[in-house]
């Protein structure tokens, strides 16, 4: 099959299937609904009606800037990876979905040959084919096709659009293994954005016993506290300010930070983070905001502050469907917007995820 959708000529010979349309990122500032054909369904593909995309932050710096990172945009690609569809047609191999299962969609495809697979590592496999990632091609379209190995089936409890959210979820489930968070774990919070908020409800689900959320953003604070955040603190964007606010945030943690979580990724937010973080616990980072950072290592170093990497995730969605099936993690609330799948719509719906202000979750609704 075409890895992760890309777009290729080919489907059953004779077979009417309906036009398949898709939103493509063809410029800076430009989004267009286009024609986007499928490959040929393979013995251990599933063939999806997408129902549910929600947009990420990498797919509005996408947009903006037509590059993240290494990953630069040099041909219209087709944008959007959280998401959750109905399985339509299966291949000739499939044994675990039929057409009409619910399910949630792991977006990345490793090679699952090289030693980092082998190792159970797949989240950094060189060869990832990851939606919306250059050059492949993304989710937010009529249908896809993918790998049915990477289709979770959802309960009949469990909405399409919480099955969407398992993708910004599986983040922080992800990070809170990595950082090894338990019931003696209290956790600081740096970033109350969709990855911060949702960092703060797997670190609960966890069984972290106290949570402090740090923000410059008075709305995304107040979400924060309405999730279930133990205290709240307000910060500045001056990193002059670093010293005093990690005063203030060990007077709302109260007891030692165990692990600090940066879902940012700037200078100040990893500086407050490592600043936070007592003697022999662990700063994770989270957000890559920037490519480089300038933060004070030999401090944290002699008190044995440990720093954590996180790259997306591995084998998440089956423990983030059972946190919402269970009712352990509530992802509804942080859905504020949703939009149908026109033109106009996919246009204002970035407009509003690039614009802030309170809007966490935009998701589409197809």
């Amino acid at each position: 099959m075409g890895k992760g959708g890309m777009s290729r000529e080919g489907h059953e010979e004779g077979k009417d299937v309906e036009e398949n349309m898709a939103a493509w990122l063809v410029g800076i500032n430009t989004l267009k609904i286009q024609p986007f054909k499928l490959p040929n369904l393979g013995p251990y593909d599933v063939r999806i009606r997408m129902k549910a995309v929600g947009i990420c932050g990498s797919d509005v710096h996408f947009l903006k800037t037509m590059r993240l990172a290494d990953f630069i945009v040099k041909e219209p690609m087709v944008i959007g990876h959280e998401c959750a569809g109905i399985i339509e047609e299966i291949g000739s191999e499939v044994k675990n979905l039929v057409p009409g299962d619910r399910v949630a969609i792991e977006p990345g495809i490793s090679c699952w040959r090289c030693y980092l697979c082998k190792e159970g590592r797949y989240n950094l496999c060189p060869e990832m084919k990851f939606f919306a990632t250059p050059p492949v091609h993304g989710s937010l379209a009529n249908q896809i096709v993918h790998p049915a190995d990477l289709c979770f089936k959802l309960p009949e409890n469990v909405s399409l659009e919480e099955g969407a959210m398992c993708e910004p979820l599986s983040v922080g489930v992800h990070a809170c293994r990595r950082a090894n968070i338990g019931p003696e774990t209290n956790v600081l919070i740096m970033g109350a954005g969709p990855i911060g908020l949702v960092t703060m409800l797997a670190a609960r689900a966890f069984g972290a016993p106290r949570i402090v959320i740090v923000d410059v953003n008075d709305y995304r604070l107040s979400v924060a506290k309405t999730l279930g955040a133990d205290d709240i603190v307000k910060v500045s964007t001056n990193i002059q300010d670093v010293n005093e606010e990690v005063v203030e945030i060990h007077k709302a943690m109260g007891v030692g930070v165990d692990v600090s979580f940066d879902c940012v990724g700037f200078d100040k937010t990893m500086s407050t983070a490592l600043g936070a973080t007592r003697p022999g616990g662990k700063v994770c980072l989270v957000g890559l905001g920037h490519p480089e950072m300038t933060v004070p290592l030999t401090p944290a170093a002699v008190r044995e502050v440990d720093v954590i990497g996180v790259f997306r995730y591995k084998n998440t969605w089956p423990l983030c469907i059972e946190f919402i099936r269970s009712g352990k993690i509530d992802v509804k609330p942080l859905i504020t917007h949703r939009f149908g799948f026109s033109q106009k719509e996919v246009e204002e719906a970035f407009e509003t995820s690039a614009g802030g202000g309170n809007a966490i979750k935009v998701m589409f609704n197809l």
